[in-house]
C-alpha cells in the first residue's frame, strides 16, 4: 500500500513534532512555512523532502495527497479551505478555527469536495486517556459520575485564541 503523501504547513514549535511523526510513518512528502529558516531546518534534517516557498505551490502539486496545518490559528480557516478546494485531505491542529461559523463553512467545504477534514486532539490518544476509557468500558471503575483532571503543562498561551 502506498503511503499518503503529506505536506506539513507550519514547521514551528508544534509543526516540528508533526513533521517527525509523519516522517516516521513514511508519509512526509513536503513542508511549507512562511519562514524560510524553518523550512531550511527541516530540509537539513529530512533530506529528500520537498520544500515549498508558497502554500499555493504545495496545493498545486498533484503528488500532495493531504495537508497538515500547524500554523497560527488565525490562518487555519483560509488555508484549510484552500486545501479542501484544491482536492487535498486536511488535518488542522486545534483550534480548528477561531470562529464557529468558519468551522461550519469548512465542514461544508469538506463535504462538498468529498475530502477528509480532521482536527487534532492530542490528549484523545494519550495513553492515560486510552487506559481510562478501557477501564470504564470494562466496568472496572463502576459507574462514573464525574472525572476531574489537571493538565499542568499547558505549553504556550496563544492570545489570539482567547476571547
Amino acid at each position: 500500500m502506498t503511503p499518503v503523501r503529506v505536506c506539513v504547513a507550519g514547521c514551528g514549535d508544534w509543526g516540528k513534532n508533526l513533521v517527525r511523526s509523519f516522517a516516521a510513518l513514511d508519509s512526509l512528502y513536503a513542508v511549507y512555512d512562511a519562514r524560510t529558516e524553518q523550512v531550511v531546518g527541516v530540509a537539513e534534517q529530512y533530506p529528500g523532502v520537498e520544500c515549498f516557498s508558497s502554500f499555493g505551490a504545495a496545493l498545486s502539486d498533484p503528488r500532495v495527497d493531504a495537508v497538515v496545518i500547524a500554523t497560527p490559528a488565525e490562518f487555519h480557516f483560509e488555508m484549510a479551505t484552500a486545501a479542501l478546494k484544491a482536492g487535498k485531505d486536511v488535518f488542522v491542529e486545534k483550534p480548528l478555527t477561531l470562529e464557529w461559523q468558519d468551522a461550519l463553512e469548512m465542514t461544508e467545504a469538506a463535504r462538498r469536495y468529498r475530502r477528509v477534514l480532521m482536527v487534532g486532539h492530542l490528549l484523545h490518544y494519550h495513553p492515560a486517556i486510552v487506559r481510562l476509557k478501557q477501564l470504564i468500558r470494562d466496568g472496572v471503575l463502576g459507574r462514573i459520575e464525574y472525572i476531574y483532571s489537571n493538565r499542568l503543562s499547558m505549553g504556550k498561551i496563544r492570545r489570539e485564541e482567547i476571547k
